[in-house]
């Protein structure tokens, strides 16, 4: 089950929570050339999402994540077309 958390103090504070499996960073260009950063927490219970529209402040919030999660930088170009896979058409 996923949830958006808006705040990044509190965000932190779920990063570093012990059913914290892993982290993500999902970087995604949008069209007006700006760079949207998302930030994933899988827990033992709800994944949580926080997004940052801010370079500077995505780049802080990442050297400030625990360091014995699992980090996974992922970068979606706008350019790129993401379709989803059905269950049958996976390989």
């Amino acid at each position: 089950m996923p949830r958006q958390v808006t705040d990044i103090k509190n965000f932190l504070a779920i990063a570093n929570r012990p059913d914290a499996k892993t982290a993500r960073v999902k970087k995604t260009l949008l069209s007006k050339g700006t760079v949207q950063t998302k930030f994933k927490v899988r827990c033992s219970r709800f994944l949580y999402t926080l997004v940052v529209d801010d370079v500077e402040k995505a780049e802080k919030l990442k050297q400030s994540l625990p360091p014995s999660k699992s980090l996974t930088n992922l970068l979606t170009p706008s350019e790129l077309a993401v379709s989803e896979l059905g269950p049958k058409l996976k390989k």
